[in-house]
């Protein structure tokens, strides 16, 4: 569109982190314990997830359980602290923590997330 600015930039070093927990407890606890520790400036909780995975290992097994998913916007460098903290609060023994890149993010909210964590 002419006339329409778009302010987004690359922004290598941001990235998001998926956690699934058992519960809206869980992921609260989870999020307040990284947000205190400024190791992220941000998260979602979404409920009401339907997951379906096989477990145990190697049974061929499918298992059914109702999860919260968990979005944690931070940094790169504070991957491995982040996944330190909820390996330490979390429930389940093999929970699913991984990182997404971002490649683009509007300047203001960069900015902001940059003075946070």
């Amino acid at each position: 569109m002419i006339g329409v600015l778009c302010y987004t930039f690359l922004m290598s070093d941001m990235i998001l982190v998926y956690v699934d927990c058992s519960s809206v407890e869980e992921a609260k606890k989870i999020a307040t314990s990284l947000l205190k520790e400024k190791l992220c400036a941000c998260t979602n909780i979404i409920p009401g997830v339907q997951s379906l995975y096989l477990w145990p290992p190697k049974s061929g097994k499918i298992e059914s359980a109702n999860e919260v998913i968990l979005l944690i916007k931070t940094v790169k460098k504070n991957y491995q602290k982040i996944e330190k903290q909820i390996k330490k609060l979390h429930s389940y023994s093999v929970p699913a923590i991984f990182s997404i890149p971002i490649e683009t993010v509007e300047k203001k909210y960069r900015d902001w997330m940059k003075k946070e964590v």
